[in-house]
């Protein structure tokens, strides 16, 4: 039964990962079992300079999610380098580094770093707020993502994988500027832009108002995205959002992943992830599938 499977260039012993900003940089999670187990580790978020996030309450829980306004709270890529990456080394598995910049120059500054260290790919986070363009995210527009991945691609040798916001109107056409600035890989979805308001207080419960939901709850939104943008694109994909199973994993798969990633499900319990990896070998046994590469892209439409 292999469960081998190849996105973006990285070989990975099985199509599980764990999503940014909810894994940290493994230490944690690393008390609970071998990060070895896992397809690759997606770290924090990570910037050219230390940034402190937003302040508090920065975390709620919502029916079937969480809302977050972190604000990519990191202590910066060299302390990364330095501190992070030597520990993460000591685990047989992939190490693909979430990148955030405030400006198209940030990212190609980050990136030329990301691009020397020993490490196997970089996941552009393009829901950061460009601030030469108002605050609007940069995965907002075909143009803007396909501006600022073509930039990137110039100074990065390693696999290029761009996360995407679903908070836009047409996902397919937002994942082709992906494609189109020459990205090896597309992973989706980020959090979708919530709000909790306390009734007591009459102020929503976060500090910073709204903030990203994840969680069981944005399942149905992931797939449906996942399975227009594999439509569009070439190029392979990495699908998350509210994935805590191996029934959920294989769902997302068969609607185009080729790579999955649990995000929310990590806080509800630490070894989702490993649970999630038994969940697809129990599901390949149970439906007699050898290789798991054979259901990619299988969901056989209605009508």
């Amino acid at each position: 039964m292999n469960t081998k499977i190849n996105f973006a260039g990285i070989e990975m012993k099985n199509p599980v990962t764990v999503a940014s900003g909810t894994f940290g940089y493994g230490r944690e999670y690393s008390e609970f079992f071998d990060l070895g187990l896992l397809g690759a580790v997606i770290t924090k978020g990570t910037s050219l300079k230390p940034k402190s996030g937003n302040k508090p309450p920065r975390v709620c829980e919502t029916a079937s999610g969480m809302l977050n306004s972190i604000g990519l709270q990191n202590p910066g890529v060299e302390y990364f380098a330095t501190n992070d990456l030597p520990y993460l080394r000591k685990f047989d598995t992939k190490i693909i580094v979430n990148a955030c910049g405030s400006s198209i120059e940030e990212y190609v500054e980050l990136c030329k770093i990301l691009n020397t260290l020993d490490i196997d790919g970089v996941e552009l986070n393009l829901s950061c707020p460009n601030v030469k363009e108002g605050c609007m995210a940069f995965g907002n527009t075909y143009e803007g993502v396909r501006k600022v991945t073509s930039e990137v691609r110039k100074v990065l040798d390693k696999p290029l994988i761009v996360k995407l916001t679903p908070n836009v109107t047409d996902i397919a056409s937002i994942a082709k500027g992906v494609e189109d600035g020459g990205a090896d890989a597309v992973s989706l979805i980020n959090t979708l832009l919530g709000m909790k308001i306390d009734i007591y207080k009459k102020k929503p419960v976060l500090a910073n108002n709204t903030g990203g939901l994840s969680g069981p709850a944005i399942k149905p939104v992931a797939v449906r995205m996942v399975y227009q943008v594999a439509q569009a694109v070439n190029i392979p994909i990495m699908g998350l959002g509210g994935i805590v199973s191996g029934e959920d994993a294989v769902e997302f798969m068969l609607a185009g992943a080729t790579a999955i990633s649990i995000g929310a499900g990590n806080f509800i319990d630490p070894y989702t992830s490993i649970k999630t990896i038994a969940g697809i070998e129990e599901y390949m046994k149970k439906c007699d599938i050898n290789d798991i590469n054979e259901i990619i892209g299988k969901v056989e439409m209605n009508g």
